[in-house]
């Protein structure tokens, strides 16, 4: 039997090894830290991923995507925000994130680091941010954390 296929989930762009260490970070603000890694800079169509390094302390607002987002504790200890309940995860632990859903990441130590692995399901993703209602894609964050910063 022949399935229909999304060619849009085969497009082709060249292979790429990306080194965390050896990329570019931006302030997130509050003590965050992200790397984009799979991005239209390097050729993505599909979808995005990266790392955000948390300080001791630190989170990020609520907010929501326009679409599915999982996100995977990497280092350290989190609480996750999840549509309004509280789960702490630790390494390696993973969440999925419906599109439209309120969350929010935080580490869990006052004094020592936590990192995610982000992945979205678009390549054209977006944040809102629930208490201000302003939305950016996901893959401009970098430049409007630039134009902050002057």
């Amino acid at each position: 039997m022949n399935r229909p296929t999304d060619e849009s989930c085969f497009a082709a762009f060249p292979p790429a090894v990306l080194r965390p260490a050896e990329l570019t970070s931006f302030s997130r603000g509050g003590g965050a830290r992200t790397t984009p890694l799979v991005a239209r800079s390097v050729g993505a169509e599909v979808f995005l991923t990266g790392q955000t390094l948390f300080e001791g302390g630190a989170g990020i607002a609520l907010h929501t995507h326009n679409c599915p987002e999982s996100v995977t504790i990497l280092e350290g200890d989190a609480i996750a925000e999840i549509d309004g309940t509280e789960h702490h995860l630790t390494r390696f632990d993973t969440t999925y994130v419906a599109a439209n859903t309120p969350h929010r990441f935080r580490n869990a130590s006052a004094s020592e680091p936590m990192r995610i692995l982000w992945i979205y399901a678009s390549v054209d993703a977006t944040r809102t941010i629930v208490e201000t209602g302003i939305t950016a894609r996901v893959d401009a964050e970098r430049n409007q954390a630039a134009a902050e910063r002057r």
